[in-house]
């Protein structure tokens, strides 16, 4: 009894230290939004280019085990329009870090 009380306690407060997938999205947004738009406005050298979410989900880590974790990461593909042109970049956002890349557009290697 003891056991299983002390077990739904453990798992009580990990799930509780831990933050949502529509939360880590929600959080990560402005900052993604903020990255495609900079890179926009430099590649199209259109300072009142805007954006536009196109979609948002969470990438699963590749590596996943007992001892090895990867990092769990926000993907946003965002439009970017303005002075008659548009892109669309894809925004990572790592889970823990300190802020977003756009990546795109174009193929990431010419293989």
């Amino acid at each position: 009894m003891k056991k299983s009380l002390l077990t739904m306690a453990v798992m009580a407060f990990a799930a509780a230290g831990c933050v949502s997938q529509a939360q880590f999205l929600q959080s990560m947004q402005p900052n993604a939004t903020q990255v495609a738009v900079s890179r926009g406005q430099f590649e199209m050298n259109c300072p009142s280019a805007t954006p536009t979410i196109i979609s948002q989900e969470v990438i699963q880590p590749v590596l996943q085990g007992p001892f090895v974790n990867g990092i769990q990461r926000a993907e946003y593909p965002i439009g970017v329009a303005g002075c008659g042109q548009r892109k669309v970049f894809i925004v990572i956002c790592p889970e823990g870090g300190a802020g977003c890349f756009a990546a795109g557009p174009g193929p990431f290697h010419n293989w």
